[in-house]
């Protein structure tokens, strides 16, 4: 089964926040370090700006006492150093470096620089003396006829703290604003689909019996979905009206033609005439099977049937105890109260078959029972059963295999055309049953009856 509209539509949103919320992070990740780097930068250009000043103003280099007015560029691999040299022929020498260097240098960043743009600034990431990460910024000046290279570095981690810190932040923010975006949009389709889940039940109670078409005012989106409905449950009642009619009529207009043939053959004792007379039988009782069985198929398009059917078996009950008053016959039932999906005349007609044909057979006893039979599985429909038991004689297997046939008569001294269990049969596939034959505990045949049962 696939995915409920509401599930489409929150998981396209889940997914959909998802992909802008971590864009966007990244983006603001992004964003912030830099901001965090030239913040960084800045503070080093204040000291780098320091040491061009001290440099500037004396041309003895061995005489300047550089200040930056930072102590940890005086504690020995500090992390925060900087370094002076002069360029001479394409290379630079190292002439003074920072107390925190101790006895290492910082590399040249234009010593790696192929077009030796002696006018920029530089900024970059590089490994320190200790092996840690640095920030480094570097300018070259000019004093007198001699270039000089001041570089500045300072200990990165202050950086990767701080945009870690910014980024666990987010990224806990964006989490919870993502949850929020998520719950606001489950909000949002449970209510847009509420509409529809109310459909789905109007439909639901159609279909159990308790309504007859959509009722109440429906969002304007909606609104042709619930009016063609309406109409398509109309059309279907008259369908299944005229329907009826032209059966019944067809039934009127064959059975009539029959009498007059065989009220004929009555009256005449040629052999013909007997012939004729059991053909005309056969012909009337396949007329009575093939139009119920269009009655019952036009009849179960009808949505919405309901039958109560415990009274329709105590009604029958009572019928075939004053039908068969002679032969002494107790019928006992055990009925619990269950509906059957579908008309009360294909019930009444099922349930008759079945127990007039224990009636003819049983020596004495019929036992009629109704349960319902549950949900197997989620996608199955509940059933109802109902069970005749007799105490006659039985039927073996071929027997009831036989039994089942349309027009086999097994006995020909009983009454009847031997359509019996093959209407009810026909029947209850149509509804979606069955009817299948066994042996009874009482020692006779057991005819169990399923039926789709209305919750």
């Amino acid at each position: 089964m696939g995915l409920s509209l509401a599930s489409r539509l929150l998981l396209s949103a889940a997914l959909w926040t998802a992909a802008v919320l971590t864009v966007a992070g990244f983006a603001l990740s992004s964003y912030y370090q830099g901001l965090v780097e030239r913040g960084f930068d800045q503070r080093l250009h204040v000291y780098l700006k320091a040491l061009v000043a001290d440099l500037a103003s004396n041309s003895n280099l061995d005489k300047i006492e550089f200040t930056v007015g930072e102590p940890r560029f005086e504690l020995p691999l500090s992390g925060w150093y900087w370094q002076i040299g002069k360029m001479e022929n394409n290379a630079t020498n190292v002439l003074r470096t920072s107390p925190s260097l101790f006895d290492r240098n910082l590399p040249f960043l234009i010593d790696t620089d192929p077009e030796k743009d002696v006018t920029a600034t530089r900024d970059t990431y590089t490994t320190g003396p200790d092996e840690e990460n640095l920030r480094q910024v570097e300018r070259i000046i000019q004093v007198g006829d001699q270039r000089f290279v001041v570089a500045v570095a300072g200990e990165s981690s202050e950086i990767a703290e701080e945009v870690g810190a910014f980024r666990s932040d987010l990224i806990i923010t964006f989490i919870l604003l993502g949850l929020g975006l998520v719950a606001t949009a489950a909000i949002q389709v449970l209510f847009g689909l509420r509409p529809l889940s109310h459909i789905s039940q109007q439909i639901a109670a159609i279909r159990a019996g308790k309504s007859e078409r959509l009722e109440g005012a429906v969002p304007r989106e909606i609104a042709p979905l619930a009016r063609e409905l309406n109409g398509l449950l109309d059309s279907n009642r008259e369908v299944i009206a005229r329907a009826r009619t032209h059966a019944g009529n067809l039934a009127h207009a064959l059975k009539t033609p029959l009498s007059v043939i065989v009220n004929e053959a009555n009256a005449s004792t040629d052999p013909m005439a007997e012939k004729v007379i059991e053909q005309a039988d056969i012909m009337r009782h396949q007329i009575d099977h093939h139009l119920d069985r269009a009655r019952v198929s036009a009849g179960i398009a009808v949505v919405g049937a309901v039958t109560e059917a415990k009274p329709v078996v105590e009604a029958l009950v009572r019928a075939m105890e004053k039908v068969h008053r002679g032969r002494d016959i107790r019928i006992e039932t055990a009925a619990d109260d269950v509906n059957f999906r579908g008309e009360q005349q294909d019930l009444e007609e099922m349930v008759g078959n079945l127990l007039d044909n224990a009636c003819k057979w049983a020596a004495g006893r019929v036992l009629v029972s109704i349960t319902a039979e549950g949900k197997k599985k989620d996608a199955e429909p509940s059933h109802l059963q109902i069970i005749v038991d007799d105490d006659g004689p039985g039927l073996g297997e071929k027997q009831r295999e036989a039994a089942l046939r349309r027009g086999r008569r097994l006995d020909e001294t009983k009454p009847g055309s031997g359509l019996g269990l093959a209407i009810v049969s026909d029947l209850a596939t149509l509804y979606g049953g069955s009817l299948s034959l066994g042996d009874a505990p009482l020692g006779g045949l057991r005819a169990e009856l399923k039926l789709p049962e209305a919750i």
